[in-house]
């Protein structure tokens, strides 16, 4: 059995388990919290602890995941490739069967899966789903939908509604971006999920107003929502995780809640450490908010991981022996943000101070400033940051790195 069957299949054996008049509370907990790192390799957390410390003196502090770390995983899609996509991946995650890349919640034989969210509303437990992405992305998708393409966003976003279980609708909570496909002319899944008796939120400043709603869906954006280095709420993730389980913990009966930090993934195919940093902290809260649920609801699982890790991540470059998370915190916005307003500039320099604690030298000044082409721009402007701060970087794309496992709570060993 490998490492990734012996994380997922406890977990459904726990949901099993519970539903059988055989189960003691001792053995089973009531809750399970599910949190997804998307592309949080192990070279992310560790450089969130040098990053929380900052100047490289000194003993770091244990972050929060320090202190959860049980045990690794492997990654690998079930294909010729070694490198696993996030559908793959989150379908191994959700089912704890293997699968093709680009495959959502379908087997190597695009049969269709069933995923432990869909095997605790069988049981009777309230569901929840939480993700910085498109609600219907590759993570959150794996959990309900069966594709074998993940672009067939349409239609993954309709087994939301459609792929029901024992005539239920699948998930009792929604928490994410995603109107594009929710609020379509074709279709329009929101009416029908209001139209069931679901609360329906636009604003994370309504997610106060959710929780005693029997049934909630929020989609704060039209796509994903805005990166937290972007945004003016960075804790997103944090705000919807709490709001979820003051929501689901009031079940009588048990709950099953995944919440996927996915912007991770995304800065790390950016080669933008920054980026990456500040989705990181959102996702740490969140784990927070989910580690205090734990201490005082006792029954509860907590299990953190990753589905993969993204962009070859190094903290260090070029034979360097140095990392320096200090000049990380001088970056306050995303390359492209930067590299977009410099396009624009007149005054290279002045336009560059806007967004990060430190000068260009004028050699960078003047190459930056002959840059006309956006793209040769943006990875000029990410030369420089990853230069600065001494991260490396070996892919745009994800690596086979083995993922770690955290956990808290009953059943956590």
């Amino acid at each position: 059995m490998s490492p990734l069957h012996s994380l997922v299949l406890p977990l459904f054996g726990l949901l099993i388990g519970l539903s059988s008049s055989s189960a003691s509370t001792e053995e089973s907990p009531r809750n399970i919290i599910f949190m997804i790192g998307d592309g949080m390799g192990p070279a992310y957390t560790s450089a969130y602890r040098y990053y929380l410390h900052g100047k490289p003196q000194g003993t770091p502090k244990a972050t929060i995941f320090d202190q959860l770390l049980v045990g690794n995983a492997w990654t690998y899609p079930d294909d010729d490739t070694w490198v696993t996509d996030s559908a793959a991946s989150a379908t191994a995650l959700a089912t704890g069967v293997k699968t093709f890349n680009g495959a959502v919640g379908v087997d190597a034989d695009k049969a269709p899966l069933d995923s432990i969210l869909k095997q605790a509303k069988r049981a009777g437990w309230r569901t929840g789903l939480v993700a910085t992405s498109e609600i219907y992305h590759a993570t959150p998708a794996s959990f309900v939908a069966h594709s074998e393409k993940r672009t067939y966003e349409s239609a993954i976003a309709d087994d939301f509604v459609d792929a029901k279980v024992n005539g239920q609708l699948p998930v009792d909570l929604l928490l994410g971006g995603g109107r594009k496909q929710f609020t379509r002319d074709d279709r329009n899944l929101v009416a029908e999920l209001t139209a069931a008796g679901y609360t329906y939120v636009e604003e994370l400043t309504q997610l106060r107003d959710v929780a005693q709603a029997q049934a909630v869906v929020g989609l704060f954006a039209d796509t994903n929502l805005p990166y937290a280095l972007d945004s003016e709420t960075p804790l997103r993730l944090t705000q919807m995780t709490r709001a979820a389980l003051e929501n689901l913990g009031r079940s009588d009966t048990g709950f099953f809640l995944m919440a996927e930090g996915s912007l991770i993934d995304w800065c790390g195919h950016a080669n933008d450490i920054a980026c990456a940093m500040a989705e990181m902290e959102d996702f740490a809260a969140a784990v927070k908010v989910a580690v205090t649920f734990v201490e005082q609801h006792p029954g509860t699982l907590l299990v953190v991981t990753a589905d993969h890790s993204t962009g070859g991540l190094s903290l260090g470059r070029q034979g360097v022996y140095e990392w320096k998370p200090e000049e990380v915190k001088k970056i306050h916005a995303r390359a492209e943000t930067i590299a977009r307003a410099l396009g624009d500039a007149i005054t290279m320099n002045k336009v560059w101070r806007q967004f990060v604690d430190f000068d260009l030298t004028q050699i960078q000044a003047v190459r930056l400033d002959a840059l006309t082409d956006e793209m040769i721009l943006y990875q000029a402007v990410l030369e420089v940051l990853n230069e600065r701060t001494r991260t490396g970087w070996t892919t745009m794309g994800h690596d086979a790195t083995d993922v770690q496992i955290f956990a808290a709570g009953q059943g956590a060993e």
